[in-house]
């Protein structure tokens, strides 16, 4: 069973500094038929203006996630850590017990895309922890690439859910697939282009959740950037 959301149907706020889209019920936007999909709770889909961001604000019993498309956004935290997210780069921060943070877009001139993603942990009052990597997507095109599991394997990100997320740069007429195995389901995020998603077409913006099937097929119908969770 193949069920897509739409790009220009997820819920939106323009705040002037933040433009934001929201795949599932975020914030002042509900909407009860979209609540998550199995572990994943949100994906909004945001861009800030230049030297403008998000004050500091506390999380708690949250796998968050940030990938960044264009520009590039400067993260601070209450645990001591400060970086630069990057076009590349794969941001995870646990919650756990607590952690407060701050985003803010990097530049003063030049607005930041980026996506950010959260998953329900499996066990709540983790330690907070935070960790980032460049995966170098773009030096690959293709091919999947785990950039987050559970277990870490194959220098993925290690995060505390039963989940594996899987980007990919597409290249137009590129096709790549994946199994899922029993009881696996799977969503798909076109963050950038255009693909077909076993046969159906999905657009920028636009997300499909997939379950009760066996295999997730992607042809770029032009040169795209997708992520994959395979969540339990």
């Amino acid at each position: 069973m193949l069920t897509i959301r739409k790009a220009q149907e997820r819920g939106h706020a323009n705040h002037g500094w933040l433009d934001s889209y929201h795949t599932f019920s975020f914030a002042n936007y509900h909407n009860p038929n979209y609540m998550g999909f199995r572990s994943l709770r949100v994906i909004n889909e945001d861009k800030v203006n230049p030297g403008a961001g998000f004050g500091t604000h506390g999380h708690r019993n949250m796998e968050i996630i940030t990938y960044v498309l264009e520009g590039a956004l400067e993260h601070k935290d209450s645990i001591g850590n400060g970086s630069v997210i990057q076009p590349g780069d794969v941001q995870r921060m646990s919650a756990g017990t607590g952690i407060q943070h701050s985003e803010f877009n990097h530049s003063k001139t030049e607005p930041v895309h980026f996506l950010q993603i959260w998953l329900l942990p499996e066990i709540k009052g983790n330690s907070p922890s935070y960790a980032q990597q460049n995966f170098g997507l773009a030096k690959n095109p293709g091919n999947l690439q785990l950039v987050a599991a559970k277990d870490g394997r194959n220098g993925a990100l290690k995060i505390h859910q039963d989940v594996d997320l899987y980007a990919a740069v597409v290249q137009a007429s590129d096709r790549i697939s994946h199994i899922l195995e029993p009881q696996r389901h799977a969503w798909v995020q076109v963050a950038r282009g255009e693909i077909t998603f076993n046969g159906l077409s999905l657009k920028e913006g636009d997300g499909a959740a997939l379950s009760e099937e066996t295999e997730v097929v992607i042809e770029a119908t032009k040169d795209a950037e997708v992520l994959l969770f395979d969540l339990a």
